[in-house]
């Protein structure tokens, strides 16, 4: 008599949230020591200890150490997003939200328990930026991004009349990633305290600037 049929299923759902959490976990903790060390600098034996895994059981969730810099960059942005960009959208178009963004900006420089070692994004383009690869390319384009979406604040703001016509979005975007990178310098190299609020200054310095007609400019 032949064998009753049977479907082949997955695991249970139980058991895939229970391993989403866990590398969930992993991730946190991976994000925390390479905001220390950099992407470069953490190791599958340090994250494990960290997560209170043994190494084989956290290769079960990532297959290789590049794999977890891969993973944890990635984790980096998504929280960058949900942490300054995204809460900045709740503020009225133009110049309100393109203020709110820089704030958020700043009060991610600063860390916190899930970065204790600041920005992963601008210590992670230091590693990369001669180092042609993967992640090189991953961070270039989340820059660049970045730069797209500031940009494109700027360009409403101007649409607005908050800011001069003629205004060159993309060069507004650069000169204030100017400004958070010095004041991620100062704040976490020099522990310099009121680099947070030179910045601000700083901010205000650029938007009144670009608010000048062209003829004053």
């Amino acid at each position: 008599m032949d064998e009753p049929f049977s479907l082949r299923v997955g695991p249970p759902a139980t058991t895939l949230r229970k391993g989403q959490k866990t590398r969930d976990a992993i991730l946190n903790d991976a994000l925390a020591l390479a905001s220390q060390v950099g992407l470069e600098g953490i190791s599958i034996a340090d994250v494990a200890q960290r997560a209170g895994l043994s190494k084989s059981g956290l290769f079960a969730h990532f297959g290789s150490k590049e794999e977890l810099q891969r993973a944890t960059l990635a984790r980096a942005e998504a929280l960058f997003r949900d942490r300054v960009l995204k809460p900045a959208q709740n503020f009225q178009h133009g110049l309100p939200r393109l203020r709110a963004l820089f704030d958020y900006w700043l009060a991610w420089i600063e860390g916190g328990d899930e970065l204790p070692g600041g920005c992963l994004m601008i210590s992670a383009a230091i590693e990369y930026d001669d180092r042609p690869g993967p992640m090189r390319e991953v961070l270039a384009h989340g820059h660049r991004e970045l730069r797209g979406a500031i940009a494109k604040v700027v360009r409403v703001a101007v649409e607005h009349g908050e800011l001069a016509d003629g205004s060159d979005p993309s060069q507004f975007a650069f000169e204030l990633f100017g400004i958070v990178l010095s004041a991620s310098h100062e704040w976490r190299l020099l522990n310099e305290r009121r680099s947070l609020e030179r910045a601000r200054r700083s901010f205000e310095r650029l938007v009144r600037c670009y608010q000048q007609s062209q003829s004053e400019a």
